[in-house]
């Protein structure tokens, strides 16, 4: 606009104000007046900006394109989820060597010294103290790099673009398109995404989010999902085709809960939460370099270890339960024998069996100890002589150790792809359950949110068992 016009503009918006001065028209001159300043102000020409703007456009025009958007949405995240567990594998090492390999034998040698008796030693150290160590061991590496890391990004700039991408399928879903974010969030951690859902303003889109928040893959899971890929999946194709079969299977069961997240929230938007689809103006910001050390402090506290913190607390009282019902017994056999076996029916008919339903039930308080768990009950109900002892949860260093032992306790492929799928589909940890009854102040939707993922998981682990017996044995 030149120099010309602008002048046009300002005597025309004058000579408004001049004719229509009385008081009752003096909002709408004002308003003509203010109007003709913000065309004014957005006519002179910042060449450092325009250049700015200029880059942002040609940015989003890629980024949030129907040919590009998705697959640079979906490498970014692979991206992230991969920093993070390569990340974490170092300093958990790290943690679980100081607290399983030097701290516990302390504790045990401290408690020895006082005369602890066995169980008083066994419940303190071996129950309460390891489930607490695996847990910090095992979820706090991953959330000190994940939650940073999407944070960068969202002070970046790009998450705005990822809701933009995503806001179409959400709401065909019925859901609000800042589920995008909150969905993102719960990759790393369900209840940090369950808490994220405060961005969404009707309150009945928010409901939608937090119960299928669940489909998430959250980083207590990836672990479970990558050794059993490794182990079992990778297994059936050449060496050379292992890693990326693997890569590829846990990466279809991620994609599969995000499915699985636009279903359920289609049918709760037609059943339990129906209602009108809420619009909204969504901005994109521009992109700017994120403050990273605020980024990286506020991400560790605010985020990290508040969740690592609610982990803990549930944690504990799991890991008395696990040694309990390991060490007490009822005629020659401990609970946990008797409980393994009386599921042992029921786990066969969806694929699974015992030993793997009673660690998900005793594990409800953190996804991180059950592997741990799954190892220590299948050596308790094999004889096998691996660990510590019963009731004392434990990994081996080796992949193949590993498989041996799952192996020993009966596990094929099929049961391998079931528990990946249970893994997905079964009921939230308890901090995300804590969390969803904080963030709805409702029981009602506390349980069925904790039940609902459960019922899937059980009907869609036994309609793979079936057609496997059926086209496959």
């Amino acid at each position: 606009m030149d120099k010309r016009n602008i002048q046009n503009i300002i005597a025309l918006a004058n000579e408004l104000r001049w004719k229509i001065g009385d008081d009752f028209h003096d909002n709408l001159a004002e308003g003509i007046y203010a109007d003709a300043a913000e065309i004014v102000e957005d006519a002179i020409i910042d060449k450092n900006r325009d250049r700015k703007e200029r880059l942002d456009n040609k940015i989003d025009r890629i980024v949030t394109s129907r040919v590009w958007g998705f697959p640079i949405m979906f490498s970014i995240l692979a991206l992230v989820l991969w920093i993070t567990i390569k990340g974490a594998n170092y300093p958990s090492a790290f943690l679980a060597d100081i607290l399983l390999g030097d701290v516990r034998p302390m504790l045990k040698s401290f408690a020895a010294s006082l005369n602890f008796p066995w169980w008083l030693s066994g419940f303190l150290i071996d129950g309460v103290y390891l489930a607490v160590a695996w847990v910090i061991a095992v979820m706090l590496p991953p959330m000190a790099i994940f939650f940073p890391l999407f944070t960068l990004l969202e002070d970046f700039g790009y998450l705005p673009r990822v809701a933009f991408n995503l806001d179409y399928l959400f709401k065909k879903s019925g859901a609000h398109g800042k589920q995008a974010l909150t969905m993102s969030m719960g990759f790393g951690c369900n209840a940090a995404g369950v808490v994220a859902t405060r961005i969404i303003d009707s309150p009945r889109e928010r409901l939608i989010a937090i119960i299928t928040n669940n489909f998430s893959l959250c980083n207590g899971r990836w672990p479970t999902q990558i050794l059993l890929a490794t182990i079992f999946i990778g297994a059936v194709v050449p060496a050379s085709l292992s890693s990326i079969v693997s890569l590829g299977a846990v990466f279809g069961i991620a994609v599969l809960g995000i499915f699985f997240m636009f279903f359920v929230s289609w049918t709760l938007s037609k059943t339990l939460l129906k209602g009108e689809v809420s619009t909204f103006n969504l901005e994109l910001p521009p992109y700017r370099p994120p403050d990273f050390w605020r980024t990286i402090y506020t991400s560790i506290i605010d985020r990290t270890l508040i969740v690592l913190w609610r982990a803990i607390v549930f944690a504990a009282p799991a890991g008395a339960v696990i040694w309990l019902i390991s060490n007490l017994y009822i005629g020659d056999q401990s609970i946990a024998a008797w409980m393994i076996h009386y599921l042992d029916g029921f786990g066969f008919l969806i694929g699974l069996n015992g030993v793997i339903l009673l660690a998900y039930i005793v594990a409800i308080p953190a996804n991180e100890i059950v592997i741990p768990t799954i190892l220590m009950l299948t050596v308790l109900v094999t004889g096998m002589h691996i660990g510590e002892g019963a009731g004392v949860m434990f990994e081996l260093d080796s992949v193949n150790d590993t498989a041996s032992v799952l192996k020993a306790g009966g596990w094929t492929l099929l049961t391998a792809i079931n528990v990946m799928l249970f893994s997905l589909l079964h009921n939230p940890c308890s901090t995300t359950i804590y969390t969803i009854y904080k963030e709805t102040k409702s029981m009602k939707w506390t349980v069925l949110a904790s039940i609902l993922p459960i019922i899937m998981g059980f009907v869609v682990t036994f309609v793979v068992a079936q057609l496997w017996r059926i086209f496959v044995n």
